[in-house]
């Protein structure tokens, strides 16, 4: 999130991508960086344990909330 935000704030487009898990958290660091409600992806927890299917899924799940988000 940090680095996504950072980005955006230098006006390059960037895709922050949060787990289920720690979505208060990245809202927060949003705030703490200067983009209240910025925008994120988000994608089920855990990832660590995900088998390769399944993270092609997370990243198409990713892409589908992401590019709208980079697009407006």
């Amino acid at each position: 999130m940090h680095d996504a935000i950072e980005a955006e704030k230098l006006g390059t487009p960037a895709i922050g991508v949060m787990t289920t898990e720690f979505v208060d958290a990245a809202e927060l660091m949003g705030h703490v960086l200067g983009l209240p409600g910025y925008q994120f992806a988000t994608i089920e927890h855990p990832v660590s344990s995900a088998d390769d299917p399944h993270l092609r899924t997370l990243a198409a799940t990713t892409l589908a909330q992401g590019v709208p988000l980079v697009l407006d």
